[in-house]
């Protein structure tokens, strides 16, 4: 886990959201310099930086980073991996859960890679369906498996908090690719994922 408070940004780039931050405020009819509001437009800024860091990393390079040869190929789960996500329609938190597998092909990668890829497509502007999309197919990539499985499942503010405002719904989405696109195999993962 990353202590986001050690997090170091560039000062030009916080400045920069803090003047539209400032403006934000004042368009909305409150008063950037009211005392509740001195400090937001720079907690803000950091906190914008922070929720999008994953522009700044190279997903493939962190699992290629951890890349072992093994002769093992079957079935590796990681599952309920919590993230959370901002939506690229109304910049609102979208979070959750995302459940990765892959049958390795004489190569593996660290466990904890499997999770570090999702956290970094995660801390992008996204939408559910494309994030998990990328997330498959950067392990495909990286690792050459004989397959790939990703299901993601969200619950999305933009839902929750405006529009429809549907607080319980779940948004599940699925990928895969090689030897999930035979259906018993996808099927073991969807039951060991649910146990």
């Amino acid at each position: 886990m990353i202590d986001t408070n050690l997090l170091k940004f560039p000062e030009n780039k916080i400045q920069e959201l803090m003047s539209h931050y400032r403006e934000i405020l004042s368009i909305l009819g409150e008063d950037p310099e009211r005392e509740g509001l001195l400090k937001t437009p720079e907690r803000v800024a950091k906190a914008m930086l922070t929720l999008t860091r994953g522009y700044d990393v190279d997903p493939k390079e962190v699992l290629l980073a951890a890349k072992f040869k093994e002769d093992y190929n079957h079935m590796v789960i990681v599952k309920d991996i919590d993230f959370f996500s901002m939506c690229e329609h109304h910049m609102l938190p979208f979070y959750g859960k995302a459940h990765v597998a892959y049958i390795p092909d004489g190569y593996i990668t660290g466990l904890s890679k499997i999770a570090r890829v999702v956290d970094i497509f995660s801390h992008r502007l996204q939408v559910q369906e494309r994030m998990t999309l990328q997330i498959k197919e950067c392990i495909q990539e990286a690792l050459n498996p004989l397959g790939v499985m990703v299901v993601v499942e969200a619950k999305h503010m933009c839902m929750q908090m405006r529009g429809v405002e549907k607080q319980n719904s779940v948004t599940t989405t699925s990928d895969f690719t090689g030897a999930f696109n035979q259906a018993k195999t996808r099927e073991e993962f969807m039951n060991l994922i649910n146990r």
